[in-house]
């Protein structure tokens, strides 16, 4: 009976240190509630003036997604501490842990928070943007898409390329869309033989029949080297970047066209066969 009396009076201790305990959490609870819900209603204010000020703005539709996405993971994060800390969790305990979990997650993602790095990089400094056409990491190709960890390229050949951001933003590129104009250098070369003065002027006039090559900047042919077997004619000429190749085969194939009118050789290696008699 007396043990009975015990575990009852036991049982009473608990149940009033139960109340005790949850009647002194009370006011940090509702409290925590309050921040929680008024930081949710802060963070979506904060989100739509952020929306606006994007709206106002011209930056790359990538960048602003990002950014916003950023900014309100960021801010629930911020929430979230301020509400642990007011039910009594340590800051210091909680940043510790936090610190712990972040270390582990950045070893075994080492590749990725580079490339989201990588990303970043990109999408400030923008060495290109969509539709651009580069060549980076042994790849050519119309920039397709900008994300936080790859950019996707179309290839010449209608390939999708997705080129990772850590080694885009630390290699070389080359833009070939930068500029509204582009150069290009043609080289053919001629005979020994064949008049020189006659070669340039067929290349001159086969730039001034085209539209598509700007006349100023004037084309230009000079002497480029005295080969072995060859006179090589350099041809410079520009155009925009959506003529550009379509000028530059014209040329080409003029060029053949046109040097077999006039009679001007284009030397190509040649191999004679001896037959030796027995």
């Amino acid at each position: 009976m007396q043990e009975s009396m015990d575990r009852l009076k036991n049982y009473e201790q608990h149940i009033d240190n139960a109340i005790d305990w949850f009647w002194n959490i009370v006011p940090d609870l509702v409290l925590a509630i309050i921040i929680f819900i008024v930081g949710l209603w802060l963070i979506r204010m904060i989100n739509k003036l952020v929306r606006r000020f994007f709206d106002k703005k011209d930056y790359d539709e990538t960048l602003e997604t990002f950014l916003q996405s950023f900014i309100s993971i960021s801010l629930k994060v911020i929430l979230f501490v301020l509400v642990v800390t007011q039910l009594g969790v340590k800051t210091s305990s909680l940043v510790a842990m936090i610190g712990a979990a972040g270390l582990a997650i950045g070893l075994a993602l080492q590749g990725s928070l580079a490339n989201f790095a990588g990303g970043i990089l990109i999408l400030f400094f923008k060495p290109f943007k969509v539709g651009d056409f580069i060549s980076a990491q042994g790849v050519d190709g119309t920039v397709k898409e900008i994300s936080i960890f790859n950019t996707k390229l179309n290839t010449f050949g209608n390939q999708l390329a997705i080129v990772p951001n850590g080694q885009l933003s630390n290699g070389n590129i080359v833009n070939y869309s930068a500029e509204n104009l582009r150069r290009d250098k043609f080289e053919v070369g001629i005979g020994y033989g064949s008049n020189i003065k006659k070669a340039k002027d067929i290349l001159l006039q086969i730039c001034a029949e085209n539209d598509k090559i700007l006349k100023d900047p004037a084309p230009e042919v000079y002497v480029g080297e005295l080969a072995d077997s060859s006179v090589n004619l350099s041809l410079r000429f520009w155009a925009t970047n959506e003529d550009f190749w379509s000028a530059h085969f014209y040329v080409v194939e003029q060029t053949k066209l046109r040097f077999d009118d006039a009679g001007i050789e284009i030397p190509f290696p040649q191999r004679v066969v001896y037959q030796m008699d027995d």
